[in-house]
């Protein structure tokens, strides 16, 4: 939506009338972006009226996570338990099912808008020292319709605190190709190795992609239903790209850049509305992290990092 200033400038406007808050939406081109308030989350992304990301509702907030962006800590911390030099820290269980604390403390809060034109927004949120993460950050989410169409998303973390930080970035979103059922695409992901996990999809140790989840080759997704996180990624250029593909040759592909160095392949069932939906989700760090380190990093006072992802559409031979 969009409106003019007292100087005729082009300013875009937003609504607020929705379970997610203000829904902020990019333009370029036949490219729309949805972004919503809560969650800094992308709530749809589309070419030329070809929906590339699962949506939901005016009444709902994100089903399965659908599109959020996650600080200070990416997938799960096991009982949400970790140590800070020898003194126990204990998170919120928000996971009760499995007893974890789960895609940190961001995806009940709302942001705010740090920038803004027709083609981008920028929204950033504060999470306090609290029980379990005794620190002061800032998460910054900027989302731009490239000059080629495609989706740039760019996650930041500052730390305001007087001691370093730990921390993981990651996101959720989803991937789809219009109306072609999730079951006919192929998924194509460039990892080598999977987390292997316990039943409360806890890491414990890891071993060489196989059967089910080894993607690197191209596996249709029919009835196919994992949750596994993925690493030792192929980079190309500085990105790593995962791909669903249908068969008349159009893909939707998920880039993530060289600081995110894990993916995790959701195939719900149960997405509302959908028999199938695939989640393809960049990380910098594993679940339980916290506890294990792999890909922890701790951000000193006053510094800041950043990760970058995005989503690329190719159209199938009709299109072109």
């Amino acid at each position: 939506m969009t409106a003019s200033s007292e100087d005729g400038t082009a300013t875009r406007s937003s609504i607020r009338s929705c379970a997610t808050g203000r829904q902020h939406e990019l333009r370029r081109g036949d490219a729309v972006a949805v972004v919503t308030e809560l969650a800094a989350g992308l709530r749809s992304f589309s070419r030329a009226g070809i929906q590339l990301t699962e949506t939901y509702g005016d009444d709902q907030i994100a089903p399965g996570g659908a599109g959020i962006t996650l600080a200070p800590w990416a997938n799960r911390v096991e009982d949400g338990v970790w140590y800070l030099d020898g003194s126990k820290q204990q998170l919120d269980i928000t996971e009760v099912s499995r007893n974890n604390a789960s895609h940190g403390l961001l995806r009940n809060t709302g942001y705010a808008v740090v920038g803004e034109s027709l083609e981008a927004v920028a929204l950033e949120a504060t999470v306090f020292p609290q029980h379990g993460y005794p620190f002061l950050v800032r998460h910054k989410v900027e989302y731009r319709i490239s000059e080629d169409l495609g989706l740039q998303v760019r996650q930041s973390l500052t730390n305001d605190s007087a001691a370093a930080a730990p921390f993981v970035l990651g996101a959720h979103p989803y991937l789809r190709l219009g109306d072609t059922r999730v079951e006919d695409l192929q998924l194509t992901v460039s990892a080598a190795t999977r987390l292997v996990t316990d039943e409360r999809l806890i890491p414990r140790s890891s071993a060489p992609v196989d059967g089910d989840v080894d993607f690197r080759s191209g596996r249709h997704i029919a009835d196919l239903a994992v949750d596994v996180a993925l690493t030792d990624l192929h980079f190309e250029d500085g990105a790593a790209r995962h791909t669903l593909a249908a068969a008349d040759g159009s893909a939707v592909s998920l880039w993530q850049d060289e600081a995110c160095r894990y993916v995790h392949i959701y195939v719900s069932k149960i997405y509302p509305g959908r028999s199938r939906a695939v989640a393809v989700e960049p990380m910098t760090g594993s679940a339980n992290a916290f506890n294990s380190g792999d890909g922890l990093r701790w951000l000193p006072p006053g510094e800041s990092f950043s990760m970058e992802w995005g989503i690329d559409y190719k159209p199938g031979a009709a299109g072109r």
